[in-house]
């Protein structure tokens, strides 16, 4: 949501997003740190309950310290048993039942979140966006794409398409779209999701629930449309559709828990682009003006961007089809003393 207001609220119970933003475009530092936070005061909780357990029943520290919680059933059982938890607390004398009143919420498992746009994502901050995504820790990171930096008058960004015009590109931009989701992918570590809610809702919320669940770090790339395109945003659910089947965004899911298993770990969930390019473009201001302009250099333009969409499709779908060597688990060797 745009400040003062924000789209959060809390539950019949208190319980809601905990919110709070940067100035900066550092959307993925400033989402780190939050993990790093929570994972310390979780570390200190999870330390507090295995020296109190004779106190407090090890049965019930066992629970807490097991507990699967990559659910909203899990995650409702662990509170359940955290509930338990205060009451014994609260009966204890002991000086670390009182520190461990103060974070035994932190026994259940925190969903870190970093929003951004694509200026941050793709530009100003995707030093720090791959920084955090190669830590390995479980955080996840929502790009709102909308190909421009909206809030600062749709100046062009590394996300902005091949011909299209915007601010410092007004004669349509000559280099393509960077395929931040491909970057991702290979870390091999990464979960990382492109989307598009307007084309496919399903697939949509199926992205998050599985980055939520996976426990690593999560990236979900979702196109948003923005007035900076230049077109009736009340269409703009079918605009989305438009780029999906024209084969501009492909919808697609990369889980490395696939990998794993011996699966291929990308999966495409949108079909053979099957409406052509045209189509898509036409539709949008920031295509037509480039058009009106110079209309050969529109039409190599988009010469070029067809051939773009054709080939990152063929990679996207060998890409499908690649089934890595599962590995030999073996234990790690601790690193030599000197």
């Amino acid at each position: 949501g745009n400040l003062p207001t924000t789209p959060y609220t809390t539950n019949r119970e208190g319980r809601g997003p905990a919110w709070s933003n940067s100035l900066f475009e550092d959307a993925a530092e400033f989402a780190f740190g939050f993990r790093l936070a929570v994972d310390k005061h979780t570390e200190q909780a999870r330390e507090l309950l295995v020296e109190l357990s004779g106190q407090i029943g090890d049965n019930l520290v066992h629970e807490l310290l097991t507990a699967d919680q990559y659910s909203e059933a899990g995650i409702a059982a662990q509170r359940e048993r955290v509930r338990i938890l205060r009451e014994k607390l609260a009966s204890l004398s002991d000086p670390r039942a009182r520190r461990l009143e103060v974070l035994a919420d932190y026994l259940v498992r925190k969903s870190i979140w970093g929003i951004g746009g694509d200026g941050w994502a793709y530009d100003i901050g995707y030093g720090g966006l791959d920084h955090v995504l190669a830590q390995g820790r479980d955080i996840n990171l929502l790009v709102l794409d909308t190909e421009v930096y909206s809030n600062t008058g749709g100046q062009q960004s590394k996300a902005t398409p091949l011909g299209a015009a915007a601010k410092f590109a007004m004669a349509g931009k000559a280099t393509a779209k960077k395929d931040l989701a491909m970057l991702a992918m290979t870390y091999g570590h990464v979960y990382v999701a492109r989307v598009a809610f307007g084309a496919k809702d399903a697939q949509t919320v199926r992205a998050f629930i599985e980055a939520d669940s996976y426990p690593g770090p999560s990236l979900i790339i979702a196109y948003s449309h923005c007035i900076a395109h230049g077109y009736d945003l009340a269409y703009g659910a079918e605009q989305q559709r438009l780029a999906v089947e024209s084969g501009y965004w492909p919808l697609l899911r990369f889980d490395p828990r696939r990998a794993a298993a011996g699966e291929p770990p990308l999966k495409l969930d949108s079909g053979t682009p099957k409406v052509p390019l045209s189509q898509y473009v036409g539709n949008e201001t920031r295509y037509r003006m480039v058009q009106q302009m110079d209309p050969e250099r529109f039409r190599q333009l988009m010469e070029r961007a067809e051939q773009v969409v054709k080939e990152r499709w063929a990679m996207h779908e060998w890409l499908a089809q690649f089934k890595p060597p599962v590995a030999e688990k073996a234990e790690l060797e601790p690193a030599a003393q000197k």
